[in-house]
């Protein structure tokens, strides 16, 4: 817990320059509902997506900064033998933070539409179920042999 307050420290130093806080205050600001294209469902995005490409940049450095200490978890719980169910949750986590990592800068840093809004989340959705799939694979794995 304490690597993650370090790293939200070093991500909001790194940023330093412009406000953070008035970066977040801004994004929230401007949500809307906007319909989601091809159906008649609308959901909160901002107005214009790529108005918060900083923001997109730090959610992109804390996902890949978790990424990377969920690789160094792993490597520990391999060194000291942990139980199977503790490092298949560990592998669950690192495919969803670099999986994360991944989506923000494909959709949100680099192609910031409307459209690319809508599919960073139904990505992050793909996401969560790929790590609920990897870590069933490890205890799987496990069982078989």
């Amino acid at each position: 817990m304490g690597a993650v307050f370090i790293l939200l420290a070093v991500i909001y130093s790194v940023f330093l320059p412009h406000s953070l806080y008035d970066s977040i205050v801004n994004f929230f600001n401007s949500l809307t509902l906007a319909q989601v294209p091809g159906t008649s469902i609308s959901l909160p995005a901002p107005i214009i997506p790529a108005a918060h490409i900083a923001l997109y940049n730090i959610v992109f450095q804390f996902c890949l900064g978790l990424g990377i200490l969920e690789i160094a978890v792993l490597t520990l719980r391999i060194w000291l033998h942990s139980p199977l169910n503790r490092k298949a949750e560990t592998i669950g986590n690192l495919v969803f933070w670099l999986g994360a990592s991944y989506l923000a800068i494909s959709y949100l840093v680099n192609m910031t539409i409307m459209s690319e809004w809508f599919v960073f989340w139904a990505g992050i959705i793909l996401i969560g179920g790929f790590s609920l799939i990897a870590r069933a694979f490890v205890l799987l794995v496990r069982s078989i042999f």
